[in-house]
């Protein structure tokens, strides 16, 4: 599915919008998220495909919703785009405020860089949670997502493997696990698993400190509790896991 029609998903009654209004959501996350500056009738029309809907046609809504007064859509060179006022109406009401927009496009930008489908599976979540403001849910599925890369970054490689098993052994030698697969890893506990990996000079001081930090609100938020999880958590939760730990270890 594409990120389009994630979006669509999120927004109430989308498939019950009358086409000009589809069209002047469709519009908002073009400008706001794909960060174009003007769209035409062909690129309007592959977005309502995009989002599994016939297209209207293009070349009577436009001009018409130009022509209003006041006017929803600007004609533009090379195209169309938003009016001012219907923009800020609009970032109001989907949150395209520019630490909302900087998020979701921290999360757009991943699957390019890690193309595992399990890993996309979790992003995609972790993406939808966000934007329908779900940000306990969006902590929780961002943590897991890093966890996995980690795990599946430590098992690609037998040297890592090796340094990992010999840090096992040293700091926790009673359990008498070796690690081979990834259900060997599973029988640790996340803690352990970052503390052993810190050992093994896998992780660095930085990196075992942000992991911590971040199990730590991934507990808070996963486990029963008045905790709340304001959108702040979850903007330092994603922007610190994909900047400093997911996109450091590829």
């Amino acid at each position: 599915m594409s990120e389009i029609h994630d979006f669509a998903g999120t927004i109430p009654g989308f498939y019950r919008k009358s086409a000009v209004e589809q069209l002047i959501v469709l519009a908002w996350f073009i400008e706001a998220r794909q960060q174009r500056a003007v769209f035409d009738g062909l690129y309007m029309k592959q977005c309502f495909k995009d989002v599994g809907l016939e297209p209207p046609d293009m070349s009577v809504y436009l001009p018409r919703l130009a022509g209003k007064k006041p006017p929803q859509l600007i004609k533009d060179k090379g195209g169309y785009r938003l009016s001012g006022a219907l923009k800020r109406t609009l970032d109001t009401r989907f949150g395209g405020d520019p630490t909302v927009v900087a998020v979701t496009k921290a999360l757009s930008d991943l699957p390019a860089k890690i193309p595992d489908l399990t890993e996309r599976e979790f992003l995609a979540e972790a993406l939808s949670c966000y934007r329908i403001r779900a940000f306990r849910a969006a902590v929780t599925m961002m943590w897991n997502l890093t966890y996995d890369h980690l795990v599946r970054w430590v098992l690609v490689d037998p040297a890592r493997i090796q340094a990992f098993n010999a840090a096992l052994l040293t700091k926790y030698p009673k359990k008498t696990l070796v690690v081979v697969k990834r259900d060997d890893i599973d029988e640790l506990k996340e803690s352990e698993f970052i503390e052993v990996a810190r050992v093994a000079k896998l992780f660095d001081k930085n990196t075992t400190q942000i992991l911590e930090e971040k199990l730590r609100r991934r507990n808070m938020g996963a486990h029963p509790s008045s905790v709340s999880i304001t959108q702040h958590q979850a903007d330092d939760m994603i922007t610190d896991l994909a900047a400093n730990v997911i996109l450091k270890f590829v």
